[in-house]
């Protein structure tokens, strides 16, 4: 995801409604979230289909690589020697 641009990016709810579709398409084409505000503060986020499912995506790994550092931080885990034994026997069958 492109980084945010504040003088471009950040907009009021009442200039958002009168021109949602060009809103629609500086997210689509620039990648950029765009930021809608109300009364001053934060209160949407806009941001393209595929720039959220690549943030998701992100996220899943992240979360599965916290849990395996847990686990391994537990004793939890296989040694690399252990885990290749595994695989190669797994692949053989």
């Amino acid at each position: 995801m492109q980084r945010l641009r504040v003088d471009q990016d950040i907009r009021p709810m009442s200039e958002f409604r009168t021109g949602i579709a060009s809103f629609f398409k500086q997210v689509q084409e620039t990648k950029r979230p765009l930021v809608i505000t109300q009364h001053g503060k934060g209160a949407a986020v806009l941001l393209d289909v595929g720039e959220f499912e690549a943030m998701q995506e992100k996220l899943e790994l992240l979360q599965d690589i916290q849990i395996s550092v847990s686990q391994i931080n537990n004793g939890e885990g296989v040694s690399h020697e252990d885990a290749q034994d595994l695989i190669v026997q797994r692949i053989s069958k």
